[in-house]
């Protein structure tokens, strides 16, 4: 069975792309991203209820596993421990490195993929200032919860604020946890070391990263189940707008940068025989015999054709 491209990671049509256009472009990408986050600072009245009517679903819905990994990432150390540096860097470490992976080994697919994140995240964004939502570990102790975080901060470079290093709390906005990037990155890097990858380990990690991940944000009470399916959503309505959002770039680029004015081939003077030209054994040129005399159409009179014609027999 011939293999299919999954949409959004196919190869693309388009200029070269360059490092140096592409880093500001990923740079702006996320400092919107950031900007978005630090910006969208709702109500926190809201955010505690938005986060209490989560939870309230999940309940009603038997979906509450966030309870049962938090209080065993907060027993064992071995486990909280290393989900919260998982929490705090490959975030940030492993969608760049995947980015630049494809960039330089995966170019033909390169502008698709780099859509497709682009395009999640600015739905992301959206949510969060639609809806800025309280994390598990804000909540009140009587909901249950641990920030592991905080808890396990004497490990890390991290304060009891968020995953930011110690003192710089102020500077994120802990109440945009609905979506969960941290998943719906995960799964983008996920579906593109599956497709992409070549190799066993490879799909191995496209597997297990983002599904480590989902726990891992569960875990250690900075995100609600139902803000992981929410991120997994975002990512798949920003797979069906990539093409979209290519062949708008594309149109407007067409518009913005003019194109060179086609070159006549040679550099002799031009030619003004207009299709007319003679043979060997011919003193006057005249056109060359057209398909459609080929196909069986009106043929020439001796007249026409410059030839006396027969007299008529007697």
């Amino acid at each position: 069975m011939p293999q299919t491209e999954t949409p959004g990671t196919e190869a693309a049509p388009g200029p070269r792309l360059r490092w140096w256009t592409e880093l500001p472009l990923i740079l702006l990408v996320y400092g919107c991203y950031s900007a978005g986050r630090l910006l969208a600072r709702g109500d926190v009245d809201s955010a505690v209820d938005h986060g209490l009517a989560i939870l309230r679903v999940e309940k009603l819905l038997y979906l509450n596993a966030e309870h049962p990994l938090n209080r065993l990432f907060t027993r064992e150390p071995w486990l909280g421990v290393p989900a919260d540096f998982w929490y705090a860097s490959l975030h940030y470490l492993v969608t760049p490195a995947v980015l630049i992976w494809l960039f330089r080994a995966r170019t033909r697919h390169y502008r698709a993929a780099r859509t497709w994140l682009m395009s999640s995240t600015f739905m992301g964004l959206i949510g969060f200032t639609l809806l800025p939502t309280c994390p598990p570990r804000l909540l009140s102790a009587g909901n249950g919860f641990v920030d592991t975080m905080a808890h396990y901060s004497s490990y890390g470079w991290w304060g009891g604020e968020a995953s930011a290093p110690r003192g710089m709390g102020g500077m994120t906005n802990q109440y945009a946890a609905m979506p969960s990037l941290h998943v719906g990155w995960a799964l983008w890097c996920g579906v593109m070391l599956w497709r992409l990858g070549g190799t066993r380990l490879t799909k191995v990690l496209g597997v297990a990263y983002p599904l480590l991940t989902a726990l891992v944000v569960m875990g250690t009470a900075n995100h609600y189940f139902l803000d992981a399916a929410a991120g997994v959503l975002v990512m798949g309505i920003g797979l069906l707008l990539a093409p979209r959002v290519m062949r708008a770039a594309d149109l407007l680029r067409a518009r913005l940068v003019p194109r060179p004015a086609p070159v006549a081939s040679g550099t002799g003077s031009p030619v003004v025989s207009a299709g007319c030209q003679t043979s060997a054994g011919e003193r006057i040129p005249r056109q060359r015999e057209s398909p459609l005399d080929a196909a069986g159409g009106p043929a020439l009179s001796p007249a026409d054709a410059g030839e006396e014609a027969p007299a008529p027999a007697r």
